[in-house]
């Protein structure tokens, strides 16, 4: 295996403590590790009913619904392209139906009073504990600043553990580096006392966020028992940090835990869509998915806590090999080292009920696509994964699923590319065949009336909102809980603006995830770049730039409603794909405060913002300050 010990030679270490190395190798994915954790029965009973419970029915839905439009396809005879459609939507509604199931097991859980996150007993003992803050690019203000409120409100808590913050550099550009080491000069002057604080700059970001932890592991991780992983804009109160301690001290086996990151700092629409979904919905899913996933959760790449060593001897990463016989590094890192913990014998779990974990969300729809672009190579490189020696089939799960999500959106686009060419019925069928010029092959498809366009438009939107509509039921029968959303009337006209701007956005999404696929496909690589943390609106040229793709395709949609070519179930697709570059405009727009609760999808965070939030706004203000100062100095 090789070593991946790093080279800190040319590396600025000045603001480092002494060097504790801690050995890191890559693993073999040709066979298991040569030994592993006892963790005796992970499977008990009650956790393979909850699986089941998630699998069972997601199967039998897709399977009742495959033989339908099987018997409706059938009756004339089945042919090559008949089956291929109906193992695409077979393969799609598999998808869509174990999201309903997972809120499913998620509901049953809440109804039983089953706690998702049982702590093993045990008394808790003191942890070395390191938070990583790995950066490229960045505001070095709102960076320090976000750590100034972490370790402050740190300070305040009683606590048995030992911390110590690293902000760990990979910038490149020359200003930025001067103002964070600036930054980090303030940041260690007014840090609470017992908190160390060291700042980092790799000379080469050799292998991104991945060689940059590997750098930090290889150079001083063996002074520390635990590492906390953060992302650049990563907030987490410390009520949140020493929970994370806490739950890793008392259970010796467990490897990585996972906290449910909630989105904050959304003042445009498209950035305040995101988090009043995140909110309103997102828990159900994180409480299923911690239901049935037990020891074999996830990894999401920041906001969790690690144990350092176990990391270190299970997690290294090798290369792939890629096209034309080239390294190529794992990109989306973390679902890969979350099975390689568990591999190793390590428990991977999630708690989504630990309150303060905090990210923001890209302001518009380009960024917000742009940093999609970036994630679906690496995910789709899980497809090459899934042969890992020794993973748990569950971890291969994550992993398929990881890939999945992004080849759902080519699968939709098949799928609505047959729809249209069905026409509204047989006289305007593109792709039927003719007995008169065909006798072999009987006519395909049978005709699709409009009602049977309806229903099945009905029912494939049902089960895609069926997550957001089972949370807002939920919300919307108790009343503390539509309380903090500022009414039950405030909270449904939320969800509804919510609702109403998904289905808008989807298409545009669906189109640029497939753009996104095809690239990785053919190998084109985008490049490594700084995550866009605040919303500027684009130009005109630039959104017509983005977006010609889906314009032309909602453009050709309408021709065909026009002409009466294509079934008019699909005006709302054309008119979202039509209207790209105006909604993705809209989408920068800041929500004026003057509009009602409802309208600016207000959720508990923005009604009451979380205090920590409060500090960290403060802190980036006077850290900003503070650099300007130096920047532009009084004459």
């Amino acid at each position: 295996m090789k070593d991946l010990t790093a080279d800190i030679g040319t590396t600025d270490t000045r603001a480092m403590p002494p060097r504790a190395p801690l050995s890191m190798r890559a693993q073999d994915f040709s066979a298991p590790p040569d030994a592993a954790v006892a963790l005796g029965d992970q499977t008990p009973r009650r956790t393979l009913g909850w699986r089941l419970a998630v699998f069972v029915p997601a199967l039998v839905g897709t399977a009742l619904l495959v033989s339908g439009i099987y018997g409706w396809l059938a009756e004339t005879g089945m042919t090559g392209l008949e089956w291929a459609l109906l193992m695409m939507i077979g393969v799609t509604f598999i998808w869509v139906t174990l999201s309903v199931s997972t809120v499913g097991v998620a509901i049953a859980g809440l109804l039983a009073r089953e706690e998702a996150q049982t702590r093993p007993r045990g008394d808790v003992h003191p942890l070395n504990v390191a938070l990583l803050v790995p950066v490229y690019n960045e505001v070095p203000s709102d960076v320090f600043g976000n750590a100034a409120a972490m370790l402050e409100d740190l300070a305040r808590r009683d606590t048995r553990h030992r911390y110590a913050i690293f902000v760990l550099s990979d910038t490149r550009d020359a200003a930025i580096a001067l103002e964070e080491e600036q930054a980090f000069e303030v940041l260690r002057t007014s840090a609470p006392a017992g908190i160390a604080v060291h700042y980092r700059r790799r000379a080469t970001n050799t292998d991104k966020k991945v060689g940059n932890l590997v750098d930090w592991i290889t150079g001083w991780g063996a002074a520390h028992d635990a590492m906390v992983v953060l992302d650049a804009d990563s907030l987490m109160t410390g009520r949140a940090i020493d929970r994370l301690a806490d739950e890793l001290s008392v259970d010796p086996h467990a490897g990585l835990i996972q906290t449910f990151p909630m989105l904050i700092g959304a003042e445009t629409l498209f950035a305040r869509l995101q988090q009043f979904s995140n909110i309103a919905y997102g828990w159900l899913l994180a409480e299923g998915l911690a239901k049935w996933a037990r020891s074999e959760g996830n990894y999401w790449g920041h906001n969790a806590i690690i144990r350092t060593r176990a990391f270190a001897a299970s997690a290294g990463l090798p290369y792939l090999r890629g096209r034309k016989g080239r390294s190529e590094l794992i990109l989306s890192h973390d679902f890969v080292e979350a099975g390689l913990l568990r591999r190793a014998g390590w428990r991977v779990r999630f708690l989504p009920r630990v309150t303060g974990s905090f990210e923001e969300t890209p302001g518009t729809l380009i960024d917000y696509v742009l940093r999609d672009q970036r994630w679906c190579r690496g995910n789709l490189q899980h497809l090459r994964l899934l042969r890992t020696a020794g993973l748990h089939p569950v971890s291969r799960f994550h992993l398929l699923h990881g890939a999945v999500s992004y080849l759902l959106s080519p699968a939709w686009f098949v799928l609505l590319v047959i729809w249209a060419l069905l026409g509204k019925d047989s006289e305007t069928n593109v792709v039927r065949y003719f007995n008169e010029t065909n006798p072999l092959f009987p006519d395909w498809p049978p005709e699709m009336s409009h009602i049977d366009s309806a229903v099945f438009l009905v029912i494939m939107y049902a089960m895609l909102l069926s997550p957001k509509l089972v949370g807002a039921a939920i919300i919307s029968l108790h009343p503390k809980a539509t309380r903090v959303y500022g009414g039950r009337i405030a909270f449904l006209m939320a969800f509804a603006v919510e609702i109403i701007l998904s289905i808008a956005y989807a298409p545009v999404l669906m189109i640029q995830q497939t753009r996104a696929v095809l690239r990785a496909m053919f190998g084109k690589s985008d490049a490594w770049a700084a995550q866009s943390r605040h919303a500027n609106a684009y130009p005109l040229t630039t959104l017509i730039r983005f977006h010609w793709v889906e314009t032309v395709l909602g453009l050709l949609l309408l021709v065909g409603l026009a002409a009466g070519l294509v079934s008019f179930w699909l005006i709302p697709i054309a008119a979202s794909l039509s209207l790209a570059v105006p909604l993705s405009a809209l989408s920068a727009w800041p929500l004026p405060r003057s509009l009602p609760g409802g309208l600016r999808m207000q959720s508990p965070n923005t009604l009451r913002e979380p205090a920590i939030v409060g500090r960290a706004r403060n802190a980036r203000s006077r850290m900003r300050m503070v650099l300007n100062a130096n920047r532009f100095p009084a004459e």
